[in-house]
């Protein structure tokens, strides 16, 4: 429904004139009478009668009325609450594991720009587990990273899973098929950053497949993983997510048939009594539930 054309039809109805509402409107006759004929169209009902004693409500267009001018009231304060969040300033440090970098930080850091653009973004990136010390030492006001934190002045809410799976080069010695995950871990296996989450994960896995010293070459670099898989290096562990360029293009291939490792959580964490940080945590939900929606549960399950 057309908001101009029902404020349009509630300054008629307070003028009682459609000349005083082309003047307080800075338009013309017409052209209020054209949206009133369009707003009753599209309502299916009778808004105004206009004879010689001037302009009056139908009784549709009085309970019409109540509905217009809370539409309007509710979009005046909408309008206001946005125009505040753009006034407001500050500073916000954010870190951020690497697997954010490589698939909705930019989003986010755009959203916040606009919504905030008086706002500082202070953004770190590193591994969750350094990412969780400068949290809880005051360093960061927010993070996004593996686990769940559990102290007094910290907050930390679940948000998702990336699915993870074994990848490899397409062509390469290693794309081949695999009878086990034994079989598999003779191979040289590519992931994240030792101790780690995922890290410790992929090597239980493995280990309790039957492989005695799986070959775990561990990375903290997303981009790094990256360009060794793509040269052959080994079998990458980690969130097709991170590939989709690769993937789509050919040059990476998923390997089927075989039990993926645990997928990658995805935990938000914050500093309470901090200044913006709530809000800055609602915009990161926001921003992942649309990438969520954008790339679909193959990639990234909502929590």
């Amino acid at each position: 429904m057309n908001l101009r054309f029902l404020e349009t039809f509630v300054w008629v109805a307070r003028l009682k004139s459609f000349r005083l509402t082309a003047e307080k409107l800075f338009t013309t006759q017409a052209s209020v009478s054209s949206r009133i004929a369009a707003l009753e169209a599209d309502l299916g009902v009778k808004l105004l009668l206009r004879d010689s004693r001037g302009v009056s409500l139908t009784p549709e267009g009085g309970k019409v009325l109540e509905y217009a001018e809370r539409m309007l009231d509710t979009a005046k304060a909408m309008k206001q609450s946005l125009d505040s969040d753009r006034a407001k300033t500050g500073r916000i440090r954010l870190g951020v594991m690497d697997t954010v970098i490589h698939t909705w930080m930019s989003a986010l850091v755009a959203d916040l720009g606009e919504r905030y653009p008086q706002i500082e973004i202070e953004l770190v990136a590193d591994t969750a587990l350094n990412l969780r010390e400068q949290l809880q030492k005051g360093f960061l006001d927010v993070i996004l990273q593996t686990d769940l934190l559990r102290e007094q002045s910290i907050r930390s809410l679940d948000l998702a899973r990336y699915p993870m799976g074994w990848l490899v080069a397409t062509g390469s010695p290693q794309h081949r098929a695999y009878a086990s995950l034994a079989d598999l871990a003779r191979e040289r296996i590519v992931t994240f950053s030792k101790n780690s989450r995922p890290h410790q994960e992929v090597l239980s896995l493995l280990q309790g497949a039957g492989a005695d010293a799986p070959r775990l070459n561990c990375v903290n670099s997303v981009a790094a993983i990256t360009r060794l898989l793509r040269d052959g290096f080994g079998i990458g562990a980690l969130p097709p997510a991170l590939v989709d360029g690769e993937l789509s293009r050919g040059e990476l291939v998923l390997l089927a048939g075989l039990q993926p490792p645990p997928s990658l959580e995805l935990v938000v964490a914050w500093q309470t009594g901090v200044a913006l940080v709530d809000e800055v945590v609602g915009v990161c939900r926001q921003v992942l539930e649309r990438y969520a929606r954008d790339v679909g549960e193959q990639r990234i399950v909502l929590v």
